[in-house]
């Protein structure tokens, strides 16, 4: 199998417009080469066709376009009975990163901020965006000010001006070409993944980890020791032994999410208050309402403001899910987590008990 190292020739299929019912929202992406591909547009019929069509673009000069329309129902026998409109654009790997545009959804709501007293911790971040015409040869354009001016016409300009100014979503958008000129495809550009720091590595810890491979979080993973982790490690999470499990926080970034669930509780309530005490976006706290309420009385003693303890997710997880085992924990933290990542406020689904 080649290496992504080795890889020179892909095509990048991007979910350019979607109409009605359909597998995949316009965003999502992936790449294809001659012997594999990763991320996904649906799956099915759809993406059967699209990774042959895409197979069929290879050799092609670099920013080879083509721009194809799908007929769910009637051209591909799917009951989702939509269109969709796919940009197939060959890429190196090299352009690919230039330009910041990766194999998955780049649409996931990021929402983020400083936090602690007085302020919003969910204040929207307007993205980079990448801007293409649908005509071969010419190099993609990142667009960060929305007083650029470029040689495009003014359904283009217009919309990543709005989009940049906050006047309208930062989302894939397909303008559909005049008599005289092709069609644009804009794009948010692609966003890190959001940084969680996960404390603990138990048998919830190492089914949480488990979890949430594949979801878009770098999770730093925090132990007091080396042989409390599992023998291989997940591919989304780096380990860090450390002594003082408390002082790992002050190195957090103020973006970054807490999901404390080790072996103590005097261990958890020390992290807590050290993530409570500082700018944070997100905190977890496994355990149940009475764990919480004992944790609250012990925070506010120690001065943790009210509005940094009302913060606190505890319980954590999502409502519906009531088992106890690490497996049935984790699915329903992953749940929270990725409604989070989706739309920035998945602390006001109802929570559940693990005692």
């Amino acid at each position: 199998m080649t290496t992504r190292t080795e890889r020179h020739d892909m095509v990048r299929v991007l979910v350019a417009q979607a109409e009605g019912s359909a597998p995949r929202e316009a965003g999502a992406a992936m790449l294809v080469w001659a012997d594999g591909f990763s991320g996904t547009i649906g799956g099915g019929a759809l993406e059967h066709e699209a990774i042959a069509a895409a197979r069929g673009m290879l050799g092609h000069s670099d920013w080879h376009r083509e721009l194809r329309s799908y007929p769910l129902g009637p051209a591909l026998g799917q009951c989702c009975g939509g269109m969709v409109r796919l940009l197939f654009e060959h890429i190196s790997d090299a352009e690919g990163g230039d330009i910041g545009v990766r194999p998955l959804s780049s649409t996931l709501g990021r929402k983020s901020g400083q936090g602690g007293k007085g302020s919003d911790p969910y204040v929207a971040r307007t993205p980079a965006l990448v801007v293409r015409p649908v005509a071969a040869g010419v190099p993609t354009v990142l667009v960060r000010d929305r007083t650029h001016t470029a040689d495009w016409p003014l359904p283009v300009l217009r919309a990543v001006r709005q989009m940049l100014s906050g006047e309208r979503p930062c989302e894939t958008l397909l303008v559909a070409g005049g008599k005289t000129g092709p069609a644009f495809v804009i794009e948010p550009e692609a966003r890190p993944p959001h940084p969680l720091y996960l404390y603990g590595a138990g048998h919830v810890g190492r089914a949480v980890v488990r979890a949430l491979e594949g979801l878009p979080f770098a999770i730093t993973w925090i132990d007091v020791a080396a042989d409390r982790f599992p023998a291989t490690n997940p591919s989304s999470a780096s380990r860090l032994n450390a002594t003082d499990l408390a002082a790992v926080t002050a190195a957090a970034p103020p973006e970054a999410l807490h999901l404390v669930m080790t072996f103590s509780h005097a261990l958890d309530l020390a992290i807590v208050h050290a993530v409570l005490s500082r700018p944070f976006t997100w905190a977890g706290l496994i355990g149940s309402a009475t764990k919480r309420a004992r944790f609250e009385k012990r925070l506010r003693e120690a001065g943790i403001p009210e509005a940094a303890l009302a913060r606190l997710q505890c319980p954590i997880g999502i409502g519906g899910i009531n088992g106890k085992e690490p497996a049935m924990i984790a699915i329903s933290v992953a749940a929270q987590l990725a409604a989070w990542a989706s739309d920035g406020r998945a602390g006001s689904a109802r929570l559940v008990d693990h005692a």
